[in-house]
């Protein structure tokens, strides 16, 4: 017999030769699944499949805690002492003009009554009001220097979520959707959480996708503990009877696709392929909605089953959850309804900030540690903040109107460096005069984190080539 044959004498040398082999089979099945990710069930190319970036990612999934209303950077993160100084006084000429939405010439300005402390290694100022997030420091770059185009809520949303000022263009989380796919099949891979106190001025439309296929709008959650109904199964009703009904509408919806005149109608599309995305999550869903399994700790880290913080606790916790499990982007809106019951203190700043951010400031801090601690924090970048910030003018005398020319936002994980802050307004928090960054900057670090070109992340409607950034936008260097 040639020496380069053996023959196996035994169960254990036929699992040591068959090692290679064995696992060239389990790689084959990976891959295989991998095709049926990237594969939809009539066959057709899945326009939801992971694509590669343009270039390395820094990031493959965006969290944006949305502040709705205008979070005040003066009672925030950007102290200013002359505020308290000038207060009841007018506005020195010396820091020029701008335009309010009810603010008057005669108005006269608001000191703070907030205090700040230094934090973090970097001795980074922040208001007792947001005590847990003074404690993640470290992890954010803080930038004071944001400004947008619009002072009223519905422009402002539109140009924070779509690059415009009017509805109709696609939210950057359709947009990164569009330009990287899903990693998940069985989870959407945009979603949006509002809050349970009501819609917002700018409507469904600022999270929507615009001009792109229908394929790339959100999944909008239901407010409440139950965010998605009828994930289970109803009574009496078998899997395999479930899968049976799902393909007869499949191939019936084919069918009718085939006979229409319209064979490329992304509406249509769209709505078999929700079908068949509702159809896996009643199978594989149910889990990742379901909070209870995580620890008492874990739950408690959050503020879950404690008022003010359960509401906004639970939602974030569920944008990790959804995270963890491949969706794409989350936005999870706080802040709805009413004016005062977003951030939106136009008529007494002290008795809406103090309960806003009691509501909100826990559960985002603890999304953040809840990230580092499992590994997440470095390819998962969270985003913190709103459409505008609020005037040092008063309105009514203890309210702050909107103010677009200077306010803070913040950025973390995914590759941005924390513990620094970027920017700065005047002595009063009038205007953006330190490196200023407009929405369109924000948007382009996005998608330069997620790996994607802004240039050639693009889309062809009515002859012009779209994109999220309108007008040329810049990567904030500083923090990436």
């Amino acid at each position: 017999m040639p020496e380069h044959v053996r023959w196996c004498r035994s169960r254990r040398d036929f699992l040591t030769d068959a090692f290679c082999g064995m696992g060239s089979l389990a790689f084959t099945q990976m891959l295989f699944e991998e095709k049926l990710r990237a594969a939809s069930p009539s066959g057709a190319a899945n326009p939801l499949a992971p694509k590669p970036p343009h270039f390395e990612a820094k990031a493959k999934a965006v969290i944006f805690v949305f502040m709705a209303g205008g979070p005040s950077h003066l009672e925030t993160f950007d102290p200013k002492p002359l505020l308290n100084k000038l207060d009841g006084q007018a506005r020195p000429k010396e820091f020029g003009e701008v335009k309010y939405q009810f603010v008057t010439n005669n108005a006269k300005i608001l000191g703070t009554k907030r205090t700040f402390k230094k934090y973090g290694k970097a001795g980074i100022d922040v208001s007792d009001l947001l005590p847990h997030q003074a404690g993640i420091v470290d992890d954010l770059a803080i930038l004071r220097s944001c400004h947008g185009d619009m002072v009223v809520h519905s422009a402002a949303q539109y140009q924070l979520f779509s690059g415009r000022v009017i509805p109709g263009f696609p939210s950057m989380g359709s947009w990164a959707v569009y330009g990287l796919g899903s990693e998940s099949n069985s989870l959407p891979a945009y979603v949006v959480s509002p809050d349970p106190d009501g819609a917002l001025e700018g409507g469904q439309p600022m999270y929507m996708h615009g001009f792109l296929p229908a394929v790339y709008q959100p999944t909008m959650l239901r407010a409440g503990k139950k965010p998605i109904l009828n994930l289970d199964l109803p009574p009496g009703v078998q899997l395999d009877k479930r899968r049976n009904t799902v393909e007869l509408i499949r191939k019936l919806n084919e069918a009718n696709l085939k006979a229409s005149v319209e064979a490329e109608d992304d509406e249509f599309r769209a709505r078999m392929n929700s079908y068949d995305l509702a159809f896996r999550m009643q199978t594989e869903a149910p889990e990742v909605f379901d909070i209870s399994k995580e620890s008492q700790e874990t739950l408690e880290l959050y503020g879950v089953g404690k008022e003010p913080t359960d509401d906004y606790g639970r939602r974030c916790l569920l944008a990790r959850r959804l995270v963890e499990k491949g969706v794409r982007f989350v936005t999870v809106v706080h802040g709805g309804g009413p004016g005062n019951l977003q951030w939106d203190a136009h008529d007494d700043i002290e008795e809406n900030h103090i309960r806003m951010a009691a509501q909100a400031d826990q559960p985002v801090a603890a999304l953040i540690k809840d990230l580092k601690r499992r590994g997440m924090l470095d390819s998962t970048l969270v985003l913190w903040g709103g459409e505008f910030g609020r005037s040092p003018e008063a309105q009514g005398g203890k309210g702050r109107d909107h103010h677009n020319y200077g306010f803070t936002m913040w950025m973390a994980g995914g590759g941005i460096k924390g513990g620094q802050v970027v920017g700065a307004t005047d002595d009063i928090g009038l205007k953006a005069v330190e490196k200023p960054y407009h929405f369109r900057d924000i948007h382009t670090t996005i998608l330069n984190q997620l790996g994607l070109n802004q240039d050639a992340l693009s889309f062809l409607h009515q002859g012009r080539k779209e994109r999220l950034t309108e007008v040329q936008g810049t990567v904030i260097k500083e923090i990436v």
